[in-house]
């Protein structure tokens, strides 16, 4: 009984060290080395002052701005720390009336009449997607275009420029990053 206990506690603190200690310092390591943008959270840096992350949507809600996908944190939106989805189905009433919702408010913005791109109604399964289709981004071009008194060409050019492509040409599909594109649109005016 002595030699199992013995034998169970050192294997509980080899499996600590290695586990709790050695495995994270080897991944953070590698992490620091092959992908440091990524692993320091990919901030986006205005001079001294962090504008926020490209890899977490923010909330943008003024006609001035491209809107990103709904979130789906509470109690707070685009909160890293309350990262999931809503869990409705897609005949459960909540969902309905978010998008609902996000409907009404695109239209009272003024946005174009017709069919509205999905990624502008429903939240992502983490609830912090920093992307829009690009067809989300055409739809808002009017707009934003309008608010800030922008040719629609000249927000169109700025979509383009920041609109990615699939990774490795064959993963995923284009898409824009919703911060980068509205820092973009700031920086433009701001000249």
């Amino acid at each position: 009984m002595i030699q199992q206990l013995r034998t169970a506690t050192l294997v509980l603190i080899a499996l600590t060290i290695l586990t709790g200690g050695i495995y994270p310092l080897l991944v953070t390591a590698i992490a620091q080395l092959a992908f440091p943008h990524q692993a320091n959270g990919g901030l986006i840096r205005q001079g001294e002052r962090v504008a926020g992350s490209e890899l977490i949507g923010q909330p943008f809600s003024g006609p001035h701005y491209f809107w990103g996908r709904l979130s789906a944190t509470v109690p707070f939106p685009y909160n890293a720390a309350a990262s999931s989805g809503s869990n409705f189905g897609p005949l459960h009433p909540g969902l309905k009336e978010a998008a609902e919702a996000r409907i009404a408010a695109l239209r009272a913005a003024g946005s174009p009449a017709g069919a509205i791109p999905v990624d502008l109604v429903t939240a992502s399964a983490s609830g912090l997607d920093p992307h829009i289709s690009p067809a989300a981004a055409e739809f808002q071009v009017q707009r934003v275009a309008v608010s800030r008194r922008m040719s629609e060409d000249a927000v169109r050019e700025l979509i383009g420029q920041s609109t990615e492509g699939r990774q490795l040409g064959v993963l995923g599909e284009p898409r824009v990053n919703v911060l980068q594109l509205n820092l973009a649109l700031d920086r433009l005016q701001a000249k």
